[in-house]
């Protein structure tokens, strides 16, 4: 009965395991976004769309519970378009403000 001392046998486990994870890392880390044009494009009309129905929904069901067709609808409507335009352009910014970032660490690498 001569197996090797318990500790030392996990420790060997131990390697082999973050050996084993080291192959499987992606290259990216899931923080570093790197969207492609049109992931940009559904995301913007997304949230636009969001801001919409969301407006909407809740305009017609203030209508609906007071019975004032169609005034909290397009108020309501409305604010939505202006909110989903308000999320979209900071989207844009966000966006942009990594792209900059990016392009001067680049900058600097050179």
């Amino acid at each position: 009965m001569s197996e090797d001392d318990p500790k030392q046998r996990l420790a060997r486990l131990e390697e082999r395991i973050a050996a084993a994870k080291k192959t499987d890392q992606p290259k990216k880390s899931h923080g570093e976004h790197d969207y492609s044009r049109a992931d940009i494009g559904w995301r913007m009309v997304t949230e636009l769309v969001a801001g919409l129905l969301i407006g909407f929904g809740i305009g017609y069901g203030l209508d609906r519970l007071l019975g004032t067709l169609p005034i909290f609808l397009v108020l309501f409507t409305l604010l939505g378009l202006a909110a989903g335009i308000k999320v979209m352009l900071r989207s844009a910014q966000e966006l942009q403000k990594d792209h900059l970032a990016r392009s001067a660490g680049d900058d600097e690498r050179k």
